[in-house]
């Protein structure tokens, strides 16, 4: 009796999720440089950690958008329920990061029917769109790529970069807090603080997170 071959990441799972992330934050950190090129032709970080391209907000946007409309099948749901979901997700990032951080990324309160700065009818409507793409044309395409990845580098490769994520989200956190704390005249207390002060000084996130604005 032959015994059926095992397919990576088969099904909405955790490898296939985490991998869509992955995706989704390389994708939209480059979608977020092309634009500020063409739009001032110059080119600046729009990433949200400190090592690589990697812009957390669109790959959980992914995530969301797949977990949440994958099953459903007209597109008028997935857009308007994308709006929502896109919608309310930008504005609790960025009230998180002003709070946590003291910094925002992005104020769209020179735009009609904005909810605090924070998103606005036209990004929902953005978020909606891609809903609608992700679900109808990115998805199928890349779990079907996915899964075509052989079992062993698939595991391997999901080791691997779940470690470095939680490193890079650990250390951008730790980095971008005591940056806040050295804003308000903090002095380093400890090894850990002395060395972020060393390592990541101001100089060196604000290359990183150019868009980033303290409020």
């Amino acid at each position: 009796m032959n015994k059926k071959k095992e397919i990576f990441a088969e099904g909405i799972c955790f490898k296939k999720v985490f991998l869509l992330f992955m995706i989704g934050c390389v994708t939209g950190c480059l979608i977020e440089m092309i634009n500020h090129f063409i739009h001032f032709g110059n080119i600046v970080s729009r990433s949200g950690l400190i090592y690589g391209p990697l812009n957390p907000v669109y790959g959980f946007g992914i995530v969301l958008f797949v977990l949440c409309f994958s099953k459903v099948k007209n597109p008028i749901y997935i857009f308007i329920g994308g709006m929502f979901l896109g919608g309310g997700f930008e504005y609790l990032c960025s009230l998180f990061q002003e709070k946590v951080f003291g910094t925002v990324s992005w104020d769209y309160s020179h735009q009609m029917f904005n909810i605090g700065g924070r998103t606005s009818l036209k990004y929902m409507i953005i978020w909606g769109v891609l809903a609608l793409i992700v679900i109808k044309v990115i998805y199928p395409f890349l779990t079907n790529l996915i899964e075509k990845i052989p079992l062993n580098i698939g595991n391997s490769l999901t080791i691997v970069l779940t470690i470095f994520m939680i490193f890079n989200v650990c250390i951008s956190t730790m980095a971008c807090l005591r940056q806040t704390e050295r804003s308000l005249g903090v002095k380093a207390s400890n090894k850990l603080e002395v060395f972020l002060d060393k390592h990541y000084p101001d100089d060196r996130l604000n290359n990183i997170f150019e868009n980033n604005v303290r409020k």
